[in-house]
């Protein structure tokens, strides 16, 4: 009898961690909004991360947060830092990793706690007319086996685009 119910609950253990195995690693996330001003000047807001903390939820979320920054904003190698006691705020760090000037940004977001992760991210800019403008925010994630269980559970992509969301539709507050 100890030997089946052994069996049963040694074979409820390994199912998760057996239906990890089949389950997606990677996520990717894209949100969208037109503002009203020229590419010029969206792209010239976006590029410096120091302006995210106008418009990102997630640099709103604890006003005490401790900012640091390292080299200069809207260049290639410029970090933003963050350390905050928020478990959902955390602490890492945002870099600049390429600009193609008037187009495109990409970004390395350095978790480091409550969790370890490096994940890229990116915004690109598109002329719709002299005086409009599509801003895309994009981001992309990974979760290592076991951990991609937690897709199970949670819908990265919907928590993580209703931020991205939420922050585009603040800075067309700003810009337009």
């Amino acid at each position: 009898m100890i030997k089946k119910i052994l069996l049963v609950v040694a074979i409820l253990i390994a199912i998760p961690f057996i239906a990890a195995i089949f389950i997606k690693k990677d996520y990717s996330v894209e949100r969208t909004i037109v503002i009203n001003q020229p590419k010029a000047i969206v792209f010239d807001y976006v590029k410096h991360l120091k302006n995210q903390n106008n418009f990102s939820k997630w640099a709103q979320m604890d006003p005490d947060m401790e900012k640091t920054y390292r080299g200069t904003d809207a260049t290639v190698g410029f970090v933003s830092a963050w350390a905050s006691d928020n478990p959902d705020v955390g602490v890492g760090e945002q870099e600049i990793m390429a600009i193609v000037e008037g187009e495109r940004i990409d970004f390395e977001l350095r978790f480091l706690s409550p969790f370890e992760a490096t994940e890229p991210a990116y915004m690109t800019t598109e002329a719709l007319s002299d005086n409009q403008t599509r801003l895309n925010w994009g981001f992309k994630g990974h979760l290592d086996y076991p951990m991609n269980l937690m897709f199970l559970f949670m819908d990265f992509e919907t928590i993580i685009g209703n931020d991205l969301q939420q922050g585009l539709d603040s800075l067309k507050l700003i810009l337009d």
